[in-house]
């Protein structure tokens, strides 16, 4: 049985705080990032631990890999959970830092 997911279009780029964010169910979750020289710094990503389960800290962190990769950016995964994802997608090792 697959999990139940959220839909891309729920999550958005706000690059004034430099983060990619989606609210589901009231709660703001969230994938931050630091910008610097090419670089997106994934410091932290959070959901409150009542979603969990429905894929929205993977959309946070697909959104922002899309956007690193249309950039033209590279990716320092600071973060423990979108290190674990790039190590689990292969297809984005080459936008690592």
């Amino acid at each position: 049985m697959s999990k139940p997911s959220i839909d891309s279009k729920l999550v958005r780029h706000e690059p004034d705080q430099q983060r990619f964010v989606a609210e589901i169910d009231g709660h703001l979750c969230v994938a931050d990032y630091r910008l610097s020289d090419g670089v997106m710094r994934m410091v932290h990503t959070a959901v409150d631990p009542s979603l969990s389960g429905r894929g929205i800290a993977a959309a946070l962190v697909e959104a922002a890999l899309r956007h690193a990769r249309n950039a033209g950016l590279r990716i320092d995964p600071i973060c423990s959970y979108v290190r674990d994802y790039m190590e689990r997608h292969p297809k984005t090792h080459d936008l690592r830092a």
